[in-house]
């Protein structure tokens, strides 16, 4: 070390020393922030730092080397030579570079390590080809140890330097790195030149292509210029880099708070990407940073994005696993770092497509039983009348209209519930006997329809119709309510029924409502005698609907008397429909339509409110008994119905009788019995109508609070002359006996019926033998109430009651 020592005191001009190692440590400086530039920019840009970083630091490892030797006084003529200078600023620049390259290609500490190692070979390599360039007129004779502890000086503080930078960098890392290069550049050199002994030898000649050391300092001094120049330029940019990066940092920040994907683009190439965005592609934002636009979501839509479209538009991401994720981009300018950039928001529209399906799904498609609905029907059976037609050749096609049967009341029996798991599994029976090509479509509430085309013969589709009806009666067997399952359906052909759509529909429900009318469980084809009929009965139900509102209903009584005393018991209300245009129209005719229609409901509830309200003002306490249909009986606010009606018209529940068929009771015993207890717990009678003529079950008596029996009239007529009849009905009357249940005879119509009825202790009668149905006001001496006289204003009072047999629909006319 003494003899580095003399070497710099005693041999160099000590203020030429000073500046070449100013000179080093600016350039050192210069060269660890211009590294980290390096390691921290993208593939486009990274050799552009680096060779930035790789010139300033090897000019500033040339220009200390030819200052110092400036410095360096021998005491004899020397000059250097212009190639070996030329080349040894090569050197040190190529050098450097690839030290640098190494060191930041990859991260870890080998990596450092040997671009560190690298750039100090470059140092050296600078050095010793310099001191080549040096001539001098002398021998000089190079001491090989202090050349190798250069070496290793130099190349082991280089490596260092860049381990420190590069590893953890940081303000105190950068400013140690800085210290460690001057070391390495001005350890080498300083042990290098004390390695250096000139012996002068005038034989030795100077070549006159040489450069005078006052023109090497000019030119050490321009290396230094462009040092200077350089590391003002690394500092201008590192300080606008930190600015840079704060601001980036605090959009980032402000991205990462966004829910949508943010990303930032400088044209195409992204340069930072949110957390959002790199959560829905899955792809680290680190690397997204590194890619672009194309790649992300195409070329396409990076094209439109730098052209300056700043339309909303939707696009595919490619996320992670090549997998592509619906996405909404709209990009806006900004201002990002000093530069205009494109800010894209992502919008994750996955939900929104799976939305819009669903949306269009419902348009289309039926929700409950995922049959094509209305819309798409109506679509499809257009599209296959305009097939029809161009083709011509003579295929027939079908529209199969299907409407269950007593829907209704499987949804009064058991619950919405259930009649939509009904639907359902109409559905799947309908869809399991279809071919390829024939449509099924819910057209809505318990309608469905059957496109089949291309059928080879009109009985095809009749085949089709008893197919469906045939797996609807397998599936009714397992059913809660037995054979509730079954449907009537309806066949229009085209063309031989209609040859555009709206015919062909309208016959196809013509067809189905003749199947209704005649039993209902079968099909029908069209003909054209249908139509007017079926006209006339959907007339009819819609008047049905309207004639409560506009009081067509009225109620007439018909008297029930003790037969062997004659002393009336009370009456039956019975309805009758004065329609504005037919007239009177017989309950035989309009009960059941109204059954059909479901108008029954209303109806039926106004009879009762209406008898109540008329029975009321009554000063004899007669009975006033009304019939209640199977749709009243199974509702489960029945008996709170009958509750607010005696609570509203002020009628005593002991007056109150209400007659229900046994047909009524077998839709749902469990329920009618239940509602029959709760109707019972208010104090109303109940009594068996019609008993005979349904199912007379004997454990239904039992079962059921009957406070009466009702013997169907079709038992009394000629029950004086007919001996079987006769029996019959001796056999019902010992059957009340025995269960303590008086029994009521209908259709008395004659005195030889009466005497029987008499001499068998029938207690009550009913008929017009002993009063025919008329309104109240003819039954004033009975009920208590004055005849109106002839200046009385009198007002119909309407009602309705609920007929189920069409024998009790007759009777009651």
């Amino acid at each position: 070390m003494l003899t580095v020592y003399n070497c710099i005191v005693h041999q160099h001009d000590l203020r030429l020393v000073v500046l070449a190692a100013l000179i080093c440590g600016i350039s050192s400086f210069s060269a660890v922030n211009l590294l980290r530039h390096v390691q921290q920019s993208t593939s486009r840009n990274r050799y552009a730092w680096l060779l930035i970083a790789a010139t300033a630091t090897g000019f500033g490892i040339w220009a200390t080397h030819f200052i110092a030797m400036v410095a360096f006084t021998p005491g004899i003529p020397n000059a250097y030579n212009a190639e070996l200078s030329a080349l040894s600023l090569a050197a040190s620049v190529i050098l450097t570079a690839a030290g640098m390259w190494i060191a930041t290609a990859r991260g870890g500490i080998e990596h450092y390590l040997v671009g560190g190692a690298v750039l100090g070979a470059g140092i050296a390599t600078m050095h010793y080809t310099g001191m080549a360039a040096f001539e001098v007129q002398g021998r000089i004779v190079w001491n090989q140890l202090l050349v190798a502890l250069s070496l290793v000086a130099g190349i082991t503080l280089a490596a260092l330097a860049l381990l420190v930078v590069l590893r953890r960098p940081s303000t105190p890392a950068t400013i140690t790195a800085a210290i460690l290069l001057t070391l390495a550049i001005c350890t080498l050199h300083f042990i290098a030149m004390a390695a250096v002994s000139i012996y002068p030898d005038s034989s030795i000649e100077i070549s006159q292509f040489t450069i005078a050391p006052m023109s090497q300092a000019f030119a050490a001094a321009a290396a230094s210029l462009v040092i200077l120049v350089l590391s003002a330029a690394a500092l201008r940019i590192d300080l606008r880099f930190r600015r840079h990066k704060v601001e980036a940092e605090r959009m980032h920040g402000l991205a990462n708070a966004a829910v949508e994907g943010l990303i930032v683009c400088d044209g195409s190439r992204i340069v930072s990407a949110n957390d959002s965005i790199a959560a829905l592609s899955g792809i680290a934002a680190t690397t997204l940073n590194t890619m672009t636009l194309g790649e992300l979501f195409g070329e396409r839509v990076a094209s439109c994005i730098a052209g300056g479209n700043r339309q909303a538009q939707e696009a595919e991401l490619k996320s992670h696993d090549e997998s592509r994720i619906p996405v909404e981009l709209i990009a806006r300018s900004i201002d990002y770092c000093g530069k205009p950039h494109d800010v894209v928001a992502v919008r994750d529209i996955r939900d929104r497509r799976k939305a819009e399906q669903e949306i269009l799904r419902l348009a289309h498609f039926d929700p409950l039983t995922g049959l094509a609905n209305r819309r798409s029907f109506t679509s499809r059976l257009e599209a296959e009348i305009a097939a029809a037609d161009r083709s011509g050749e003579g295929g027939q096609l079908a529209l199969i209209l299907l409407d269950l049967d007593r829907f209704k009341e499987v949804n009064d029996l058991f619950g919405h519930a259930a009649g939509d798991a009904l639907l359902q599994r109409v559905a799947q029976c309908a869809s399991s006997v279809l071919r390829q090509g024939q449509m099924l479509a819910r057209l809505g509430g318990d309608e469905f329809a059957i496109i089949a085309p291309n059928l080879p013969d009109p009985q095809a589709a009749g085949r089709i119709a008893e197919a469906v009806l045939s797996k609807l009666r397998q599936e009714s067997q397992l059913s809660p309510g037995g054979e509730l399952v079954s449907a009537s359906i309806g066949i229009a052909l085209f063309p031989l029924d209609a040859d555009e759509q709206t015919s062909l529909v309208s016959h196809a429900d013509t067809a189905l409502y003749r199947a209704k009318a005649e039993g209902k469980d079968t099909y029908r084809y069209f003909e054209a005698s249908m139509g007017a009929e079926t006209r006339d009965r959907r007339a009819m139900e819609y008047d049905l609907r309207q004639a409560v509102a506009r009081g067509e209903f009225s109620l007439v009584y018909q008297p029930q008397k003790e037969i062997s005393s004659g002393r009336m018991i009370g009456f039956e209300a019975l309805i009758r429909w004065h329609h504005p245009e037919r007239g009177n129209i017989p309950p035989s005719v309009f009960i059941p339509v109204a059954e059909d229609s479901g108008a029954i409901a209303q109806i039926g509830e106004w009879v009762l409110a209406t008898a109540c309200e008329e029975a009321v003002r009554w000063k004899n306490p007669l009975m006033i008994a009304v019939n209640v249909s199977a749709v009243q009986l199974h509702n489960p606010n029945f008996s709170r119905k009958v509750h607010e009606i005696l609570l509203k018209s002020g009628l005593p529940a002991g007056r109150l009788e209400l007659e229900v068929t046994e047909t009524a009771l077998i839709k749902d015993m469990p329920r009618a019995l239940a509602t029959l207890r709760q109707v019972k717990a208010l104090g109303v009678h109940v009594a068996m109508d019609d008993f005979g003529t349904g199912y007379s079950s004997l454990s239904n008596l039992r079962a059921f609070p009957f406070d009466k029996i009702k013997i169907d009239g079709s038992f009394i007529k000629s029950v004086d002359r007919n001996g079987q009849v006769a029996a019959i009905v001796r056999a019902v009357l010992g059957l009340g006996r025995g269960l303590g249940l008086p029994v009521l005879a209908e259709g008395v119509e004659t005195l030889d019926e009466l005497r029987f009825l008499d001499a068998e202790d029938c207690e009550i009668g009913q008929g017009y033998y002993l009063g025919r149905p008329g309104p109240i006001e003819t039954f004033s001496e009975l009920t208590g109430v004055p005849a109106p006289t002839a200046n009385d204003s009198v007002t119909p009072r309407g009602g309705s009651i609920l007929m189920l047999e069409p024998a009790a629909a007759s009777r009651s006319a």
